[in-house]
């Protein structure tokens, strides 16, 4: 068996125990996630066929990604890559076969079209030897270490927005504009069912002005909106004190060991109010805005380094919609209600790990005003039901003052 050295010189390799096999999900395609241990030291694996005769050559360098083949030492070269090996703390690659559209894909970060650093369409003639490509070969002297294989190969972009079947048009599929429900992992579903129906409101029979008079809360001094979030100020920079880098998470049941912290949160979120840039511990989750909207804008991954990481993507949320998170997608974010709103952002967020997840880490890693990765104990500030009485409490006292001093005026 012959392959190259990423000198386009070949070499033969006899497959042992020194090698780390790591077999295709489907023939032909998915996407191969891997960490390099040393930073900018390359690293390389080899994709070949069944009877291992032939196949490609990965190498990641710095600046560079390349790819050849095995047996004609062809490098299948992509004149816009630019970024191969970057060195950061907790930064991951990914590469992508898709044998259907006849496409290598390869990035750093989550595994999607916008983090693409380098691409190569192969000829038409080449679709049938892509189909008997089978698994993936890593040296175990490589400073690689293999995450995870995804089934399915990098082709589209992935929507952000939720519609469900009584909603989704033929436009929104051929647009891709709208995620299907269907769609979702089975553990979103499940989350996407718990809170999408028409009852499960903010603004319900008992109190149907629960916003508004969250909202007063807010903004009243001596209420209780307001108190706690200024309590919050050093919540995420200890040193520095940052009203706006506050919200408030009123939680709904309890931690039933199946999500960091409990699944089902409202949060609250004031005019011009942030968090800092953070990821969801590998969780599923769904998010579903009740009141007002909320900017999102999306990182590839979080380290302590992200200077120079720009982020890939933002999509603003109003009133109605719902967004989701897998353990692959969207997981690092920082969420902003944008000064140029005139009201809060009111959402409910629910949380779950995969079936098969069984680290279940129990925090929120969040970067500091230092870029320093911190860790945050995804806490309660108040229980649902006791957070409803007190707006309640102070909604009645302010409608009381307001009617006593309508009277005088009268």
């Amino acid at each position: 068996m012959t392959f190259t050295d990423g000198l386009n010189q070949p070499k033969s390799i006899k497959l042992d125990n020194a090698y780390n096999v790591q077999k295709l999900l489907v023939h032909g395609q998915g996407v191969f996630i891997f960490h390099n241990q040393n930073g900018l030291t390359p690293c390389d694996f080899y994709i070949y066929n069944k009877d291992r005769s032939n196949g490609y050559y990965v190498l990641f360098e710095e600046r560079s990604i390349k790819v050849s083949g095995i047996i004609n030492c062809k490098t299948l070269i992509d004149k816009e890559n630019e970024n191969g090996l970057l060195e950061k703390n907790g930064i991951y690659y990914w590469f992508s076969i898709d044998s259907q559209n006849r496409c290598f894909y390869a990035g750093f970060g989550e595994a999607r079209v916008e983090n693409i650093e380098y691409f190569y369409q192969l000829p038409e003639d080449s679709r049938e030897f892509l189909e008997s490509l089978t698994q993936i070969v890593i040296c175990k002297n490589n400073d690689l270490v293999p995450l995870k294989l995804l089934r399915d190969p990098i082709t589209k972009n992935i929507p952000l927005k939720v519609k469900d079947t009584n909603e989704l048009t033929m436009d929104d599929v051929a647009k891709n504009s709208y995620m299907p429900v269907a769609n979702l992992t089975n553990v979103c579903q499940k989350l996407y069912n718990c809170i999408s129906g028409e009852k499960f409101v903010l603004d319900s029979l008992d109190f149907p002005d629960f916003s508004d008079a969250i909202e007063h809360s807010i903004n009243t001094p001596g209420c209780w909106c307001y108190q706690k979030l200024r309590e919050k100020a050093t919540e995420f920079n200890p040193d520095k004190p940052n009203l706006n880098e506050t919200y408030l998470r009123i939680t709904l049941g309890q931690n039933n060991g199946e999500s960091p912290g409990i699944p089902y949160v409202m949060e609250i979120w004031p005019v011009g109010h942030y968090s800092p840039v953070h990821n969801h511990s590998g969780a599923n989750a769904i998010i579903r805005v009740f009141h007002g909207s909320i900017n999102v804008t999306l990182y590839p991954f979080l380290c302590d380094s992200m200077d120079g990481i720009a982020p890939f993507g933002d999509a603003d949320f109003n009133e109605g919609d719902i967004t989701w998170i897998s353990a692959n997608y969207n997981q690092v974010h920082q969420l902003k209600n944008l000064e140029t709103n005139n009201k809060a952002c009111i959402t409910i967020q629910c949380y779950m790990y995969d079936e098969t997840d069984t680290l279940h880490y129990d925090y929120f890693d969040y970067l500091d005003d230092d870029y320093k990765k911190e860790q945050y104990n995804p806490d309660s500030d108040c229980e649902f039901m006791k957070f409803k009485q007190i707006i309640k409490e102070e909604w009645s006292t302010y409608n009381r003052r307001l009617n006593l001093k309508k009277r005088k005026l009268n």
